[in-house]
C-alpha cells in the first residue's frame, strides 16, 4: 500500500505531507511521490514496532519502537486511516507468523547445534587422552606395532571430529544464512562505492560493507568448507548481528561508525551480542583472511603453513585451548596449493594456463590494500573509544 500521510516533524514545521510506501514489512517515506526516485527519508520495521491509535484524533496513528524510533502520523480522514490500519495490521500479523515459524526452527537448530558441540568436546577430550597415550608409549619404549594401533585410533578420532564439525556447519547454515536478505527500502537510489578516507566516519553504506563480507562466505566454502568452518560460523553470525542493528533504524545508521557510536553513547558497546562486539569479531576474522591471502600473495605455497601463520598473528590470542584445538584440527584439512588454485577457477583446468598465477597475484594486489584501508579505519575507531577486548573465548 502507498499514499499520502502527514508526519509530525517538529514544533516549528508541525505536520508535513509525506509519501509513504508499505512494502515487504517496511514502511518507508519520501518527500513526495515525484521525489521517490531520490531515495527514502526514513523507514520503520513493522514487525518490531507498536501500532497505536490516538484516543481522540480519528485520523492519527502512532508507530513506535520504545526508546528508539517514533513515527507520529495522520491520515487525510478517518476512512483513510482505517485502510492504513488494516494494511499495517495485516503486515504485522504475517511477519509475526513467519517469525514464530523461524523462532521454532531456530530453537530446533540451536538444540541440534548444542548436541553437536557436546560431541565435539567429547572428541576433543578423547584426542587429548590418545595423544597423552602416545607420549607414554614413547617414554616406555613400546613396540612399533603398539604405536601404529594408537596412531590409527587418533586418525579415526580426527576423522570423526572433522565430520561432526562439518555437520555443525550445515546446522549453522540452516540457522543463520536464510536471514541475510536485508534490502534497501523500495525506491532507494544506487549506493555509492566504499571510499575510505582518513576521517573515522567513512565506511558507508553499511549494507554494501555487509554484502561484501557475506560474499566471502561462498568463497570460503569453495576453498574448503571444513578448514574454514570456524571462521565461516563467526562470519555469518556477526554479520547477522550487525544487520539486525541496521534494520532496526536504517535512517539513523548510515555508516558502521554511527552504529558503534550509538552503542557507545548508550553504554552498551561492550555488552555481549552488541553490534559493536559483532563488528569486533568480524574485523578479526577479516584480518585472519587478509593475513592468509597476503602469505599466498607473497609466494607461500604451503597452504597449511600460511593458514597457521595467519591464525597465529590474528585470532589465536583471543582463543582458549578448546577453540585453538578446533582450529588446529580444522586446519589439518587444508588443501594443497594445486587444489587451492583449482578452487579459484570457474572452468576446470584454467589454473594450469600460463597467465593464471600472475592474474591471481594481480587481483590480490588490488584487493588486499583496499581491505587493509578498511581495517585501518575500524582499528582507529576501536582504539579511539577503547573498544578493543582481550577476553578469551
Amino acid at each position: 500500500m502507498e499514499g499520502i500521510l502527514y508526519k509530525w516533524t517538529n514544533y516549528i514545521s508541525g505536520w508535513q505531507p509525506r509519501w509513504f510506501v508499505l512494502d515487504g514489512g517496511t514502511l518507508s517515506y519520501y518527500d513526495s511521490q515525484e521525489d521517490a526516485w531520490k531515495g527514502c527519508k526514513g523507514s520503520i520495521k513493522i514487525s518490531v514496532c507498536e501500532i497505536q491509535v490516538h484516543s481522540s484524533d480519528s485520523t492519527r496513528v502512532d508507530l513506535t519502537i520504545p526508546g528508539e524510533q517514533y513515527f507520529y502520523l495522520r491520515a487525510i480522514n478517518a476512512a483513510e486511516r482505517q485502510k492504513w490500519l488494516v494494511a499495517l495490521g495485516t503486515a504485522k500479523a504475517c511477519l509475526t507468523d513467519n517469525r514464530t515459524k523461524r523462532e521454532k526452527e531456530l530453537q530446533e537448530n540451536t538444540e541440534a547445534l548444542k548436541t553437536k558441540m557436546s560431541e565435539l568436546r567429547l572428541y576433543c577430550d578423547l584426542l587429548l587422552q590418545q595423544v597423552n597415550k602416545i607420549k607414554e608409549n614413547d617414554e616406555l619404549g613400546d613396540t612399533a606395532e603398539t604405536g601404529i594401533d594408537t596412531g590409527n585410533m587418533v586418525k579415526s578420532t580426527c576423522t570423526t571430529f572433522l565430520k561432526t564439525l562439518e555437520e555443525c556447519m550445515q546446522i549453522a547454515n540452516r540457522t543463520f544464512s536464510s536471514d541475510m536478505t536485508a534490502q534497501s527500502p523500495p525506491g532507494s537510489p544506487p549506493v555509492a562505492a566504499i571510499k575510505p578516507q582518513k576521517v573515522y566516519f567513512t565506511i558507508k553504506p553499511v549494507t554494501k560493507f555487509l554484502d561484501s563480507c557475506y560474499a566471502i562466505v561462498p568463497v570460503l566454502d569453495k576453498l574448503g568448507p571444513t578448514v574454514f568452518a570456524p571462521v565461516k560460523m563467526d562470519f555469518v553470525g556477526n554479520i547477522k548481528k550487525i544487520n539486525q542493528k541496521l534494520i532496526s533504524d536504517p535512517d539513523s545508521f548510515p555508516t558502521l561508525q554511527s552504529i558503534v557510536l550509538h552503542e557507545v553513547q548508550k553504554d552498551v558497546a561492550q555488552v555481549r551480542n552488541s553490534a559493536t562486539e559483532a563488528l569486533l569479531w568480524l574485523r578479526r576474522g577479516l584480518k585472519f583472511l587478509k593475513e592468509f591471502l597476503s602469505e599466498v600473495n607473497a609466494g607461500e605455497q604451503d597452504i597449511h603453513g600460511a593458514l597457521n601463520n595467519a591464525y597465529g598473528k590474528t585470532l589465536r590470542q583471543y582463543h582458549g585451548w578448546v577453540v585453538r584445538g578446533v582450529f588446529a584440527l580444522a586446519l589439518r584439512a587444508a588443501p594443497s596449493y594445486q587444489n587451492f588454485t583449482a578452487a579459484l577457477v570457474s572452468r576446470e583446468g584454467d589454473e594450469l594456463k600460463s597467465g593464471f598465477i600472475s592474474g591471481m597475484h594481480r587481483d590480490l594486489d588490488v584487493y588486499l590494500p583496499a581491505m587493509e584501508k578498511l581495517l585501518a579505519i575500524l582499528d582507529a575507531l576501536y582504539e579511539e573509544y577503547s573498544l578493543e577486548s582481550d577476553e578469551v573465548v
